[in-house]
């Protein structure tokens, strides 16, 4: 079963399981999904073991029993405040003076190669570019003659423990990890157009308990980082503000919510009893929207201060495509507009198969990217008839085929 894909989305607030096929017309269908409230994940990261293991091992089981298929191995999802980067060069002599694909290689595992320290473990190493004896700025480096190759890559890591301990919880349902996805890098394979990666866009995923963001330019990842900020955090000023449980909160930001105040009436109201009351009362929505608009717009203020640090901020010209459950909420797509001061797209998984009704939402751009990443990992890559595997065998030094190469190299490393 070759042609099947499995993910694993293990998120603050829920844990996905997909299962798909990747078929001869190019398309994923959904064959199995197990979605389950997440437990013992806190912002991303595994605080209770035996909890998360347990509601892992559910998700897998959903996904086994409505698929029919017996999940063995998965591409998993990370994200948290633990995860890092850093930006290295490789460099090495070509051999035979002609560019391969095997100097290729060469060049990014001395790139991994950067001093990291052992509580660390390497998640992704992703080429940026490539100079040939002291020439800067060349994309296709297959084929051509030169003495010196050299690759500015760009490094993901994490925390050692965290992986180990969702590998752990993942493995408890016997399944291995085949490899972890950071979360952005999973979404964007679904939401990010060839025009945007070329030209130059942040990918911003709004999840439960992270904000996780991915800068492309020119095709390839720059930057990318995680902020310990996400949806929770709203629900929770709204329990506070409003002397709520959290989740009375988490139902009232989703059926009253919205992040900009200016766009609700100043006579809209809602029913609702917090604590210590015997009866409902009655609560103006601006009140409700004034406490959410406060913490999207910090989040978004967050954003831009992370994307002003890493410089890129002027390469941006098709702005940020925001995703994640968060995404939802009503308002947010104009606020962001409005703090970045760049253009924002809001989008979610499309051109799904199958068991996709539920799927078909920004809340799962993370899960069916992790699909796609899998099956490119598989060498069955959903925009290619023919596999990657063949066309790296085949390489002519083609702008088609090195696209593959390097999307190769991208998920096999490290």
């Amino acid at each position: 079963m070759d042609d099947i894909v499995v993910g694993i989305d293990v998120g603050t607030t829920k844990i996905c399981t997909l299962v798909a096929r990747v078929e001869q017309d190019d398309a994923l269908r959904i064959m199995g999904v197990g979605i389950e409230p997440s437990e013992g994940i806190r912002k991303g990261v595994i605080v209770d073991l035996t909890n998360a293991s347990q509601a892992i091992a559910r998700s897998i089981t959903q996904a086994e029993q409505t698929s029919g298929v017996k999940i063995e191995t998965a591409i998993v999802s990370l994200a948290g405040a633990h995860v890092a980067s850093i930006n290295s060069r490789g460099v090495v002599a070509v051999s035979g003076h002609t560019v391969t694909i095997a100097d290729i290689e060469r060049a990014m595992d001395a790139a991994k190669g950067v001093a990291i320290p052992n509580s660390r473990e390497v998640i992704h190493v992703i080429q940026r570019g490539f100079s040939l004896d002291g020439q800067d700025g060349i994309h296709q480096p297959i084929g051509m003659h030169g003495y010196r190759l050299e690759v500015e890559a760009h490094v993901i890591t994490a925390a050692a423990a965290t992986a180990e301990n969702l590998r752990q919880a993942v493995g408890v349902a016997g399944v291995q990890v085949a490899q972890f996805v950071l979360n952005p890098l999973a979404s964007a394979e679904v939401v990010l157009t060839d025009t945007e990666r070329n030209m130059g866009a942040v990918v911003c995923d709004i999840g439960g308990g992270t904000t996780d963001l991915a800068i492309y330019v020119n095709g390839d990842v720059w930057h990318t980082m995680v902020l310990a900020v996400g949806g929770n955090h709203i629900t929770q000023d709204i329990a506070h503000g409003l002397r709520l449980p959290i989740d009375l909160a988490e139902d009232v930001k989703k059926q009253h919510g919205h992040a900009l105040q200016s766009e609700i009436g100043l006579e809209e109201a809602f029913n609702i009893r917090p604590f210590g009351s015997e009866s409902p009362i009655r609560m103006n929505r601006r009140d409700l929207c004034l406490i959410i608009e406060a913490r999207v717009e910090e989040i978004f203020e967050l954003a831009l201060q992370e994307i002003k640090r890493s410089g890129y901020d002027g390469l941006l010209p098709a702005g940020m495509i925001l995703t994640g459950g968060t995404s939802l909420l009503p308002g947010i797509r104009p606020l962001a507009s409005r703090v970045l001061e760049m253009p924002v797209r809001t989008a979610q998984p499309e051109k799904l198969l199958g068991l996709a009704d539920r799927l078909n939402s920004p809340a799962f751009s993370t899960s069916v990217g992790l699909l796609t990443w899998a099956a490119a990992l598989q060498s069955l890559p959903i925009n290619e008839k023919d596999t990657t595997r063949k066309k790296t065998r085949n390489m002519k030094g083609d702008g088609e085929n090195w696209n593959n190469v390097k999307n190769l190299l991208k998920r096999l490393l490290p």
